[in-house]
């Protein structure tokens, strides 16, 4: 059964070789350094600088885009699944879940939102998916504003200390 795996910065080597993740996304602020686990292949390893807000940014702030939403989309298409796809943020609640379920309708849009979405609340108590992303997702997959519904009907996650890594299946067999 193929994966993603979602988990804070302070957890990827642990997932990453627990699950055998050979390819990994990083949404993360500019200036956060970390190091990329040795599992993880330097070709398949997407980094994206970005901080965890839903408005447009500042000269200090990076905003999600267009383009970061993009490269997710396009880097899911490329993942060729024999192994879990690990994606991290700084504390794998809000960018990290909101980049892992595009990659899930990336790679099988035939999926519906609404049944998506409980999927990851019920793995995942803590996830709050940053809406920004949602958005941008929901308009470049063409969902139509369906996937913006569903994560507003999961509602804001339950508090965390953002130790809580997860696995996301692709499918509804949980």
């Amino acid at each position: 059964m193929s994966a993603i795996v979602v988990s804070p910065l302070s957890r990827i080597a642990e997932m990453a070789v627990r699950h055998k993740s050979r390819e990994m996304i990083t949404l993360i602020a500019k200036e956060q350094a970390f190091h990329r686990p040795a599992v993880i292949s330097a070709d398949r390893h997407l980094t994206l600088q970005m901080n965890d807000i839903t408005f447009k940014g500042t000269d200090k702030l990076i905003a999600p885009d267009e383009a970061h939403v993009q490269q997710v989309i396009d880097f899911a298409r490329g993942w060729d699944q024999s192994a879990p796809l690990l994606v991290h943020c700084w504390m794998g609640v809000s960018r990290s879940p909101a980049a892992a379920i595009i990659a899930v309708l990336a790679v099988q849009p035939q999926q519906d939102d609404a049944t998506l979405a409980a999927r990851l609340r019920a793995v995942s108590p803590y996830s709050t998916p940053n809406s920004r992303i949602i958005e941008i997702g929901d308009r470049l997959l063409g969902r139509g504003g369906a996937l913006i519904a569903a994560i507003k009907t999961i509602g804001r996650g339950a508090d965390t200390d953002g130790n809580v890594p997860f696995v996301l299946p692709l499918s509804d067999t949980l």
